[in-house]
């Protein structure tokens, strides 16, 4: 009679553990649908463009991120919106040679000597190798040129975390600093549908495991 009553028990409890599981199942499937549908514009939050600034800062990033940023920081700087254009550069290469007279000619030939002559350099400094250490070197330029207004241009899938690492820098070191954050297109990333490609998918896990991390640990 025991067995008989255990065994009728067993068979009433598995069906609700299958309904269990396939409720975690089902809801599993839910969020992988919309993580992989709008997972890509998590890591987006960019600011209206304003009307007028004193500087755009083009931030650092891989060769190719960096090309677009500068592109989109130069259409900026020809429709009028900053006075000036501040780029991170170092003083010398690895191999020793000046870099300022180079990055000079390459400004003048891709943009005209007139827009050339409004750029500006900010020397960060070798040992900089997160956004948050270029917010603080890239802040004393800012400084040294009494720049009031900037305008931050980075990567779509750099602004939100960008946005929060250079309000976080600015109020404890300049809060009268207006700070704005300008999304470009990236060639390495693509929020919609960003799980289609290899590169993007990589971008991506990189950044949010970044963006948790400043969230988190970062704040």
């Amino acid at each position: 009679m025991s067995n008989s009553l255990d065994a009728n028990q067993g068979r009433r409890r598995l069906p609700r553990a299958l309904k269990w599981i396939a409720a975690v199942l089902a809801l599993a499937l839910i969020l992988i649908a919309c993580l992989m549908r709008w997972g890509g514009y998590l890591l987006e939050s960019a600011d209206p463009l304003p009307a007028h600034v004193d500087a755009a800062i083009v931030l650092e990033g891989s060769m190719i991120g960096e090309r677009a940023r500068l592109a989109g920081a130069m259409q900026l700087l020809r429709q009028g919106v900053p006075e000036r254009v501040l780029v991170t550069l170092p003083q010398t290469s690895y191999w020793g040679d000046p870099v300022p007279p180079m990055a000079r000619r390459f400004l003048e030939t891709n943009y005209g000597h007139d827009l050339a002559e409004r750029i500006d350099f900010c020397d960060v400094g070798a040992e900089v190798d997160s956004t948050l250490q270029e917010a603080e070197a890239i802040g004393r330029c800012i400084q040294e040129h009494h720049w009031k207004s900037v305008l931050v241009v980075t990567s779509n899938y750099h602004t939100r975390r960008a946005g929060i690492i250079w309000r976080k820098v600015r109020q404890k070191e300049n809060p009268a600093l207006q700070i704005n954050v300008y999304a470009v297109s990236d060639p390495e990333f693509q929020a919609d549908g960003w799980w289609r490609k290899r590169l993007w998918a990589k971008t991506w896990v990189l950044e949010f495991t970044k963006l948790v991390w400043t969230e988190s640990v970062g704040r």
